[in-house]
């Protein structure tokens, strides 16, 4: 297993199905000084404590009256000390429903601009024709009619709020905003929120906020976690995130906190109830790590707090769901199949952290990109925890054969091979489901993570076409997710469309990483291949121009500098092609110097990584590198895991350095190769490694330069 620790427990997991401002300028290049800084729990609050003290502050500065409030719903602070602070609006006390804004402010406290569909002024009368009880009735029979073709078989009013909606276009309404609870045929709770027109009676909206997940199967294995207690009393409860797992006792029910006397948990079988309730656990566990490490994130309310997961949940319940507050899984059809897969986990509480963030309604362009959200941030968590038994890719549901021919639930290459997603978008996809509305999103995180093209990523084959006919650059998975995380905490509003994505999604990466970089530019090109229009924000067009006016693709080095372009990998995936995934700042293992490495290998499975570049070989033709090498294979005689440096020239393949699992050693070790046979030669310099089924072997490269 790849950059995770090995414990002797076993884990059971299953894979899932799913159902059905100011104007600012982004073309500036900047350096990558704007990314998020970890708060914690006080510092957070604090943070949301001296905003709202300045709330009336702020409304003055956006250009609202003073009829007008903002109640402070989160603050992210950059390390440059710049400040987000999201904003929910009220207009004369009545919740503007449509109105939630991102404020960006300096490190002064300087208000620099904002984010959001509608900021203008409220112009609707704010006295109700129609009385409360006859909007909460019409509310009630609105979610009827909507959760009919999905099977409301209960259904209860849980209240009405008088609000101001505005819709996507910034149409504005006064409305009854009505709460319906009941349970779905298959024993799923639903939570249906809808909007009827205050003067006519008509309903404007109606979308359930709970999304869910079916499936089936017993998958992953040794996984690591953290429990607390003592010898003979430990419990599934996690101290340092504050995740704990429940046994539900096939009942509707919360149930009580697993526990175990010797702290070995699971034995990899269904019939072990602990199995479930170990990958629920790590699934919890894994998802609050992903962000807290890759996104400084402190949890999905950014308060520290763990949640609770539920498992063995009612009676053959063929489901999984996020309710804001908990995970719940239930064991699958005849109580055989758990679905505590850790896709489920990630996609269903990254639910959790778009309702804490951007808070994406359930409908129109903005159920489509909050479902992608998950899709994307559940795949993270994947790369993430890389596991051998679940290794990670660009599909969805990839392990149940949900459709019973082999085939996965999603594709993140070309969503419409699903048979309902659409690959484009335009002006049409807001009307569908956001299951599959969600396409065009999934397929930008693809092609600006990848590339369009035939490719295959960690031994799964993807062709990615575009809609324009255009060619995409990826610039790694990694970056784009980190891209992503920004535009949701810091961009996107309730109502925003595919649009807004665009706009926050360039803005973002520009903050990150430069209006030049390779992901700025992998971004906005995914955009346009998936046909969402231009708006204001543009990377730079300008360019660095080569030291000499060469015509050949890699320019002769200046004589002393490194012919290889990100050598020392601090610049990520820059200047590298090949497997997703290698090129890492993960810190299970240790970089020669900086912190990023080229860590190839380590996955415990048959599998072939590898990264490239072309160099341009000067005349002195040395290449020097350092390599370490660890292992779980305990032979001291047979190379079972093997790497390689090659050089290809042409169509001639010359291996210079082989590696085994036999080399191990506790440190890194300098090499140094003859490569003046290829002075003055444009040539690909290649690293691969190959692992066989059993225990793994790490070649990390680190250091690389050719003079």
């Amino acid at each position: 297993m790849k950059r995770t620790t090995l414990t002797v427990a076993f884990a059971a997991a299953c894979s899932f199905s799913l159902v059905p401002a100011v104007a600012q300028s982004a073309s500036a290049d900047s350096p990558a000084t704007r990314q998020a800084s970890f708060q914690s729990a006080s510092a957070h609050s604090s943070l949301v404590g001296s905003a709202q003290s300045q709330s009336a502050a702020l409304v003055k500065a956006v250009g609202l009256s003073a009829d007008n409030a903002f109640k402070i719903k989160d603050v992210l602070k950059d390390t440059d000390g710049s400040t987000h602070v999201r904003v929910d609006r009220t207009f004369k006390g009545i919740p503007v429903v449509g109105g939630d804004l991102v404020i960006h402010r300096d490190a002064s406290g300087k208000v620099t601009g904002h984010d959001g569909m509608f900021d203008g002024a409220i112009t609707v009368d704010t006295a109700p024709a129609i009385p409360k009880a006859t909007g909460e009735a019409k509310g009630l029979a609105a979610a009827k009619a909507h959760k009919k073709s999905e099977g409301l078989d209960a259904a209860k009013g849980a209240g009405s709020t008088l609000v101001i909606r505005v819709d996507e276009a910034g149409k504005q309404q006064l409305a009854y905003m009505v709460k319906t609870t009941g349970m779905q045929k298959d024993r799923t709770p639903s939570r249906v929120r809808s909007f009827i027109n205050a003067d006519t009676g008509a309903v404007i909206s109606s979308f359930d906020e709970i999304a869910h997940a079916t499936g089936n199967g017993i998958y992953d294995k040794n996984v690591t976690l953290t429990t607390s207690g003592s010898s003979g009393s430990y419990k599934l409860s996690n101290p340092n995130t504050g995740n704990y797992t429940t046994d539900s006792n096939n009942q509707k029910i919360n149930g009580t906190t697993m526990t175990d006397a010797d702290n070995v948990w699971g034995d990899g079988s269904n019939s072990n109830r602990q199995s479930a309730g170990v990958d629920a656990q790590y699934g919890a566990d894994t998802t609050f790590d992903y962000y807290k490490s890759v996104m400084g994130r402190n949890g999905i309310w950014n308060n520290g707090n763990g949640a609770r997961s539920r498992v063995h949940y009612d009676n053959n319940y063929v489901n999984a769901f996020w309710d804001g507050t908990q995970m719940t899984y239930g064991d699958g059809d005849r109580n055989a199949n758990p679905l505590t897969e850790l896709d489920v986990a990630g996609h269903e509480m990254s639910h959790g952290v778009t309702e804490n963030t951007a808070g994406l309604d359930y409908s129109g362009d903005a159920g489509g990109l909050n479902e992608a959200t998950s899709d994307i941030f559940g795949t993270g968590v994947e790369w993430y925890a890389n596991l051998a038994s679940d290794k990670p890719d660009f599909l969805l549901g990839e392990e149940i054969d949900i459709n019973g021919d082999g085939t996965p639930l999603r594709y993140m290459d070309k969503p419409s091979k699903d048979g309902a997603s659409y690959d484009c978008y335009s002006s049409s996809v807001g009307s569908a489901d956001p299951h599959y509305s969600s396409g065009p999103l999934n397929h930008w995180y693809f092609l600006a993570s990848n590339g369009s093209g035939a490719k295959t990523i960690n031994g799964v084959s993807y062709n990615s076409s575009t809609c324009d006919s255009s060619s995409v650059t990826g610039a790694g998975r990694a970056d784009i997710e980190k891209v992503w995380y920004r535009t949701l905490s810091t961009k996107l509003t309730s109502t925003s469309n595919y649009k807004a994505a665009r706009e926050g999604a360039i803005k973002s990466a520009v903050e990150l990483y430069g209006g030049s970089s390779q992901v700025c530019k992998s971004v906005e090109s995914a955009f346009n291949a998936i046909n969402v229009p231009k708006g204001t924000a543009a990377c730079s067009t300008s360019t660095t121009p080569t030291p000499t006016p060469t015509p050949t693709p890699t320019p002769t080095p200046t004589p002393g500098t490194n012919a290889v372009t990100n050598g020392d990998f601090e610049a990520g995936q820059t200047g590298w092609t090949g497997t997703d995934g290698p090129i890492t700042n993960n810190a299970g293992e240790a970089a020669h110097g900086g912190s990023w490495k080229m860590w190839l290998g380590g996955n415990g499975s048959t599998s072939t990584e590898y990264e490239q570049q072309s160099v341009k070989v000067p005349a002195s033709g040395k290449l020097t590198y350092y390599v370490h090498v660890d292992t779980a294979e305990t032979t001291r005689s047979t190379k079972y895991d093997t790497a390689k440096v090659q050089v290809i020239n042409g169509t001639t393949t010359s291996t210079v350095s082989t590696f085994s699992n036999l080399d191990a050693a506790s440190g890194y070790v300098a090499k140094t190769v003859d490569l003046s046979a290829f002075a003055g030669k444009t040539v690909t310099l290649k690293f691969t490694a190959s692992e066989d089924s059993v225990s793994q072997t790490s070649f990390v490269f680190d250091d690389v330069v050719v003079k």
